[in-house]
């Protein structure tokens, strides 16, 4: 009980530390009760591409705060945006208000193929959306994301994941194949939608083998391209390797 709370400590906090604003013109609006942030791109690539991350909390988009990852979408013309609906875990209903964003940022004249990018449980948020979605996806990236049901979410978040799918635990984990993303890949794979992860080895909060390698291995063997750059020796952690990730930064340009 005592290793469980402390591994969704590190997690909160590992994304609740301020991020320094950037200087590009931050907007909110809302969607269906929730607060939406967008930075839109001084000058937008063709197509208006835009990153959607997540997770977005507390009306902020700590991606922003990362100069790296921030200095070189804006300049390449891609835009960053958030939504928060909270603490969820990928049921069908918060997809859905996802979806609503989604809708939102397309009649903002935005491309139709987002670029998701998650960061741990943020993985989750993005991955649900996606296979449910996956026609309106350009790319998935992920950096530590938890990507399996069964690891984190019911594991060292069960309350929010439980009170996300409105489910009995034993009933969910019935039904874990059906709520699943890494039971649910062909629709991204059939729509040749490209992955991209970095992950640390000795990660033990969202750890490795459980999430990025069990996705990687199922994407490919869906026929799906998927790449990952694994960190030796780092864990769960805002530091310069996942946040200056140099890979990540060429394959969204890629992409875009």
């Amino acid at each position: 009980m005592i290793h469980r709370l402390l591994c969704l400590l590190v997690l909160l906090v590992a994304h609740s530390l301020p991020a320094q604003e950037p200087a590009s013109p931050r907007e909110t609006f809302d969607v269906d009760g929730h607060p939406a942030v967008l930075y839109t791109a001084p000058k937008p690539a063709e197509g208006k591409p835009w990153v959607w991350y997540a997770p977005t909390l507390k009306g902020g988009v700590s991606l922003a705060g990362q100069k790296m990852y921030f200095d070189a979408f804006m300049k390449a013309g891609i835009s960053l945006a958030g939504y928060d609906l909270g603490e969820v875990r990928g049921a069908p209903a918060s997809s859905a208000k996802f979806t609503l964003f989604y809708d939102a940022m397309v009649k903002r004249g935005f491309s139709t193929k987002p670029i998701l990018l998650g960061q741990s449980r943020g993985g989750m948020m993005t991955l649900a959306w996606a296979f449910r979605n996956p026609d309106k996806i350009k790319a998935w990236v992920g950096i530590y994301p938890v990507c399996n049901l069964a690891s984190w979410p019911l594991k060292n978040s069960k309350p929010q994941t439980l009170a996300d799918y409105a489910l009995p635990e034993a009933e969910l984990v019935t039904r874990l194949k059906e709520y699943n993303p890494i039971d649910n890949l062909a629709g991204l794979a059939a729509n040749k939608v490209p992955m991209f992860a970095v992950h640390g080895d000795s990660d033990v909060v969202v750890p490795y083998n459980d999430n990025t390698k069990i996705l990687k291995e199922r994407y490919e063997a869906a026929d799906g391209s998927f790449s990952v750059k694994i960190i030796p020796g780092e864990g769960h952690k805002v530091t310069p390797s996942f946040f200056e990730c140099q890979e990540l930064v060429d394959f969204v340009l890629r992409v875009k």
